[in-house]
């Protein structure tokens, strides 16, 4: 009987000591989206408008890439490309995407046409486009490599 008891006892201690070793649960980091202002660098001051459709497009493409690190690209064009999508993206006065419309869907990787859908909501707003003229529509080139990653043809001079 001694024994037993003797054996319970330890049995006890023992859980009591391995409940007490365990470490809490580490909490997951709480997932909160990213303002659209928040994309623009602290300190840094708002561009002047753009004096033409050319200077818009530019610095939307500049914008894709500052949006969306590690899915982009730069420098040279590799042979073969794995897909090309293209998009005409309309906007509102202020710049926000009013709407995207495909222009060209690739007949291979065709998930690259909602990267590229995703890119560009990721770097919306794109700036003020009330000094020019309408439609407010733009259409963006998105080149992809084998990886999946784009670079706006815009950039590609």
């Amino acid at each position: 009987m001694r024994f037993t008891e003797t054996r319970g006892w330890l049995a006890a201690t023992l859980a009591a000591v391995l409940a007490g070793c365990a470490s809490k649960p580490t909490p997951k980091p709480e997932l909160r989206p990213v303002p659209p202002s928040a994309a623009t660098a602290p300190g840094t001051m708002p561009l002047p408008p753009a004096r033409s459709w050319e200077e818009y497009q530019r610095r939307a493409a500049e914008r894709l890439v500052a949006a969306n690190p590690g899915r982009t690209y730069l420098g040279p064009v590799p042979e073969p490309l794995l897909a090309i999508p293209v998009l005409d993206i309309e906007l509102e006065r202020d710049g926000r995407v009013r709407e995207i419309r495909v222009r060209r869907v690739p007949s291979q990787a065709k998930d690259t046409t909602q990267l590229a859908i995703e890119a560009v909501r990721r770097a919306a707003p794109f700036g003020d486009v009330s000094q020019l003229p309408k439609p407010w529509t733009f259409t963006e080139v998105f080149l992809f490599d084998d990886e999946r990653r784009f670079k706006p043809r815009t950039l590609d001079d």
